[in-house]
């Protein structure tokens, strides 16, 4: 398995080519203007690569953006699925659609049967491990050297790069930031947290006033790592959890103490009632709700508090975000991220037309970065030359923290091999749910990098 952390350097290239925009107020016609103009060369030069031909082709895609959680993709995709199809008069694009760990499940199951759909999603790293090892993603290295030549941003397309060849393109860059309710937070003259130990001071009092501080979908446990990594950044360095999994040695201190410092969190109650029984998308619906301060979560979730048209102008009125605080005496810095590249698009080796498929991903990557920035809000992996386009201030501002960024470690999860990432997602619930010690989540995380699965 490859690793691969987007370096600082990478991040202000994406900052550079994404956020010269930061002069216009806001606006969304990019979805128009995509298929009129200049645009139209990339419509007809996909076009053309199907002239001449009657053959009828339909190309299976699954994307993890239902329309009722992520409106802002699903019409992206929808959208970009439809230009293409006029495009190319014989292709058809049949979709299917399921929320993020009802893919992830569906994935493993198509795969035993080698029945993958043409084109769909992946994350990257040690999620891709079985599936590049499975021969069951097809290189796609040509497009990298063909029309997507110099198309991503540096450093992005690595993290899906196995044995020297790439097999997914990535969509999306993402950090965590911590997103808050002002209004909640000014009702108790509350400020943005700066050091952990202000954040227990605002956890306290909201919790002592019968608000939920955090809300959270322990369920999927991929949210509550975000809370441990954050934790054992500030407290152990931008280093250490990179050097844990290469290394598969989990026995750093400060990992452990990240782990005691969130079962302290734990013993404050800092998450909402009942969190490790809660999905994302109902932890979510709590804060949309106004019924938790807080909220940890990628910035895929941007388009809610900026572009949305489904969500009150109002509410997104209410929403800040804030880095997670430092720790007195850790050695992380405020500046440091948990994140990485979003999700890529794979083409089965199986598919019965491999070339169609890649035709229509580098289509599709090329005009999400087009779509991404106005329609989604969205920090898209490609490069993208937005001089002209406005965008929403909640976007401009977290472009401009990737420009100060020193470090974005990428999710462990997805760092890990599957046993290990299996392993990290029971441990994290068990961590939070108080059902093992500090210790015994440490050993048990170590036992599973050691045995290399």
């Amino acid at each position: 398995m490859k690793r691969n952390i987007i370096s600082l350097g990478t991040l202000m290239t994406a900052l550079l080519l994404v956020a010269t925009a930061c002069g216009s107020g806001s606006g969304g016609n990019a979805g128009n203007q995509s298929a009129n103009g200049g645009n139209d060369a990339n419509a007809a030069s996909a076009g053309a690569a199907n002239a001449g031909t009657d053959e009828k082709i339909t190309l299976k895609m699954m994307h993890l953006w239902p329309d009722g959680s992520n409106s802002a993709q699903n019409k992206m995709v929808t959208a970009i699925i439809k230009e293409y199809e006029e495009a190319n008069p014989n292709v058809t694009i049949t979709t299917e659609v399921l929320e993020n760990e009802q893919y992830k499940s569906k994935l493993k199951v198509l795969s035993a049967s080698n029945d993958l759909p043409d084109v769909g999603f992946t994350w990257a790293a040690g999620f891709m491990d079985p599936y590049v090892n499975g021969n069951m993603f097809a290189p796609v290295d040509d497009l990298l050297q063909g029309e997507l030549k110099d198309k991503f941003v540096a450093g992005t397309t690595e993290a899906y790069a196995f044995g020297g060849k790439t097999y997914a393109l990535p969509v999306e860059l993402n950090i965590v930031p911590v997103y808050y309710n002002k209004d909640i937070f000014a009702k108790y003259d509350l400020k943005p947290p700066k050091t952990l130990d202000e954040l227990k001071t605002i956890i306290k009092t909201l919790s002592d006033n019968k608000v939920t501080p955090i809300t959270l979908g322990g369920k999927d446990a991929w949210p509550s790592s975000f809370w441990y990594m954050y934790l054992a950044d500030r407290i152990g360095g931008p280093d250490v959890m990179d050097k844990a999994v290469a290394g598969n040695d989990f026995t750093d201190p400060s990992l452990l103490e990240a782990a005691k410092q969130a079962q302290e969190l734990v013993n404050m109650n800092a998450f909402v009632k009942g969190y490790n029984g809660l999905s994302n998308d109902e932890a979510k619906s709590l804060f949309m709700n106004e019924q938790a301060a807080m909220f940890a979560m990628g910035t895929w979730e941007v388009p809610n508090y900026t572009t949305s048209a489904d969500v009150p102008q109002a509410f997104k009125d209410k929403i800040g975000y804030f880095k997670f605080p430092t720790v007195d005496g850790g050695k992380g810095s405020v500046d440091d991220w948990v994140g990485g590249p979003g999700v890529g698009l794979f083409v089965s080796q199986n598919s019965k037309h491999v070339d169609e498929a890649k035709k229509f991903v580098s289509f599709f990557v090329q005009k999400w970065g087009e779509h991404s920035v106005t329609d989604a809000g969205v920090i898209p992996a490609t490069k993208v030359d937005t001089s002209t386009v406005k965008l929403p201030q909640m976007f401009i501002d977290l472009l401009n923290e990737l420009n100060q960024a020193s470090k974005v470690t990428l999710y462990l999860d997805t760092q890990m091999k599957p046993g290990a990432s299996d392993a990290h997602h029971n441990l994290v619930q068990a961590l939070l749910g108080k059902a093992v010690t500090p210790q015994e989540f440490i050993q048990k995380q170590d036992d599973a990098l050691k045995a290399g699965k």
